[in-house]
């Protein structure tokens, strides 16, 4: 049995480390994955104000004192976020309000409680705040700093937690407002419940062995869910094929520096419909009071599938109440293209193919409509699952502008989630391609 895990383990190193290959600047990881671990472990351990890796004793210590608690969960290995983890860790200029949490790290999720920590699975680093009888005050994470893991601004973190504070001051008085924080039901109460986990991982890490091949890493979490969805022939939710979207999916840019500011609004978008301009600081989404961007990404994640959506700004010293109009397929506006969760997705989806909608400016120069699908295959996967297209004769700069039928334009995050809903089984989809200008017919492998 432990040779058969071990060998497991080596598949999955082995297909990661075909994914590093093509994997943007935040999904590298450090040279040292297994020291750099230890040493957090080491370090966190002999901090005073740093509970390590117990959530437990995170909520008691919470209850016992009527502090607020804050759980950050980071991805040691990753590269991603080094610059803010490592300012939040030292605390310069948070101190004095680190102090008023009881302050929690956690660096796996084999035994998280999924109902409880449902947030955004894909960064490296995300925190969530708590009152101690488990209630969720806010969530915390930054897509800017996943990106720039020099970047060690944490100006973003201390409204979070100051917001937090505030609202800790209020409570139970406003636990009303924040109903719709708090997780939804989970189909398995920690991950290493989910079959495609179960089979690899334990509850504990494995300090006295490979501690990093022990862990189950955030983003495991949502693809275990996607593959839980698949292998039984059901649709995948939409809700996970685009999780946790980002305010500029409904036209909203908001600042990293504010709780939820707007600094710019997209001509034509849904928030420009609904009468949102730059300045205006959301007070509430959906009934919610976020307390960051990724708490306004979390109402978005919570947003019926196609409806209204009520926001309230504070514009110039005065509330105003908006209404957000979500036509059916909103979410599909959402972008995806950069998130590691992504990537198994497009093995189901595509074979493995790595596509980018072509530019206005390079569909005239290839004769190509405006309005035409014309997806560039700008990456070819080569290992396993992900080798399906290759095998299929795919090539790298082949163009798609034909799959089972499917001939208007759409951005590669559209294209997976039209054919994840549309085909739950595997399935070889008749497809078109350009090459050399030449118009190449092939097959599609869906997985």
């Amino acid at each position: 049995m432990l040779m058969k895990r071990n060998l497991r383990m080596q598949s999955g190193l082995c297909w990661l480390a075909g994914l590093l290959a093509v994997w943007p600047v935040w999904g590298e990881t450090v040279k040292d994955r297994e020291g750099a671990v230890r040493q957090d472990r080491a370090k966190m351990e002999a901090d005073a104000r740093w509970l390590y890796n117990d959530v437990d004793q995170g909520f008691a210590e919470a209850k016992r004192t009527g502090k607020p608690l804050l759980v950050v969960l980071r991805c040691v290995p990753c590269v991603s976020c080094m610059g803010i983890d490592a300012g939040i860790l030292e605390g310069k200029g948070l101190e004095g309000l680190l102090d008023q949490f009881v302050c929690v790290r956690v660096i796996n999720a084999n035994a998280l409680d999924l109902q409880r920590f449902q947030f955004d699975y894909d960064l490296s680093l995300s925190t969530l705040f708590f009152n101690g009888d488990g209630t969720v005050y806010g969530r915390f994470g930054s897509w800017t700093h996943q990106k720039d893991s020099a970047d060690r601004s944490t100006a973003g973190f201390r409204v979070a937690m100051e917001a937090v504070l505030e609202i800790h001051r209020g409570y139970p008085a406003n636990r009303a407002a924040l109903v719709g924080k708090q997780g939804g039901p989970a189909p398995f109460q920690v991950p290493v419940e989910i079959p495609t986990l179960a089979a690899k991982y334990e509850r504990e890490l494995d300090w006295e062995g490979k501690v990093v091949q022990s862990c189950v890493h955030c983003h495991m979490v949502g693809d275990a869910f996607r593959s839980h969805y698949r292998d039984r022939g059901l649709p995948i939710p939409l809700d996970l094929i685009y999780p946790m979207p980002m305010p500029e999916t409904i036209g909203l840019s908001l600042g990293t520096d504010s709780r939820a500011r707007v600094t710019a609004v997209a001509p034509g978008s849904m928030a420009a419909a609904a009468g949102f301009v730059a300045g205006d600081e959301l007070a509430s989404l959906g009934g919610q009071p976020p307390v960051s961007v990724a708490d306004v990404a979390w109402a978005l994640h919570r947003a019926p599938d196609a409806g209204t959506l009520e926001a309230v700004v504070d514009r110039g010293g005065n509330q105003q109440r908006l209404t957000l109009l979500l036509p059916d397929g909103w979410r599909t506006k959402s972008d995806i293209s950069r998130r590691v969760g992504t990537w198994p997705m497009r093995a189901m989806a595509g074979g493995g193919l790595k596509l980018e909608d072509l530019s206005d400016e390079e569909r005239r120069k290839r004769g190509l409509k405006p309005d035409q699908l014309a997806l560039l295959a700008v990456g070819v996967g080569q290992f396993g699952k992900h080798a399906a297209a290759k095998r299929n004769g795919f090539q790298k700069d082949d163009v798609i502008v034909e799959v089972d039928g499917l001939t208007g334009r759409m951005t590669e995050s559209e294209f997976i989630g039209t054919l994840l809903q549309k085909h739950l089984k595997p399935a070889q989809l008749p497809a078109v391609v350009l090459r050399g200008g030449q118009r190449v017919e092939l097959k599609l492998p869906m997985q």
